[in-house]
C-alpha cells in the first residue's frame, strides 16, 4: 500500500508540473500573438492615419484600424475637417512613416491593450502645388514636419479584431 501511494503521488506531481508548463506555453503563445496582432495594426493604422492627412487617401480604410468613435473625436483628422490642413497646398507622393512600440501588454483572456508607442515621419516627399508657389514664402516651398510624439494607446479587440480605441499624446519625441 505504501508503495501505491508512492507511486500515485509521484505521477500526480509530475502531471501537475507538465500541466504548468504546459499553461505557461500556452500564455507566452497567446501574449506573443497578440503583440504582433497588435503592433500591425498599429503601424499601419498609424500609417493611413498620417497618409490620409498628408495624401487624402481614402477616409474609410482608417475603420479597419480604429474604433469609429474615436475617429470622429482624432485631433489629427479634426484638421482635414475644418480646413486647417497644412498639408493642402502640397503634392506628397510618399513618406518615410516609423513607428516603435515601447511597451505593451495584453492579457490573453482579456479584450483591451495598452501600449506606448513613439511615431515619427523624418522624410516627406512632396513638392508645393503651382497654385499656391507665387503666394508662398520661399522657407515653405517644402512640406512641412510631421509632429512627432510618444502617444499611449488603448486597444480592444471586437469580433476577433484588434481597433485602436483612444490615444493619448504624451509628448514630443525628438
Amino acid at each position: 500500500m505504501k508503495r501505491l501511494r508512492r507511486l500515485v503521488w509521484y505521477f500526480a506531481g509530475r502531471l501537475t508540473l507538465i500541466t504548468a508548463v504546459l499553461g505557461l506555453a500556452t500564455i507566452a503563445f497567446y501574449f506573443a500573438m497578440n503583440a504582433a496582432n497588435i503592433y500591425v495594426i498599429l503601424k499601419d493604422g498609424m500609417a493611413q492615419r498620417a497618409m490620409t492627412v498628408m495624401m487624402d487617401t481614402d477616409r474609410a480604410e482608417l475603420n479597419k484600424y480604429f474604433a469609429a468613435n474615436y475617429l470622429t473625436r482624432d485631433p489629427v483628422l479634426a484638421v482635414i475637417d475644418n480646413g486647417t490642413n497644412p498639408y493642402d497646398r502640397y503634392q506628397i507622393t510618399g513618406i518615410d512613416h516609423r513607428l516603435r512600440m515601447e511597451w505593451m501588454w495584453a492579457w490573453p483572456w482579456e479584450d483591451t491593450a495598452r501600449a506606448t508607442i513613439t511615431e515619427e515621419i523624418p522624410g516627406i516627399d512632396g513638392r508645393i502645388l503651382s497654385a499656391w508657389r507665387g503666394v508662398t514664402p520661399q522657407e515653405q516651398l517644402n512640406p512641412p514636419a510631421w509632429q512627432a510624439g510618444r502617444y499611449e494607446v488603448v486597444l480592444v479587440r471586437e469580433s476577433g479584431q484588434w481597433h485602436i480605441r483612444s490615444m493619448t499624446y504624451v509628448g514630443a519625441y525628438p
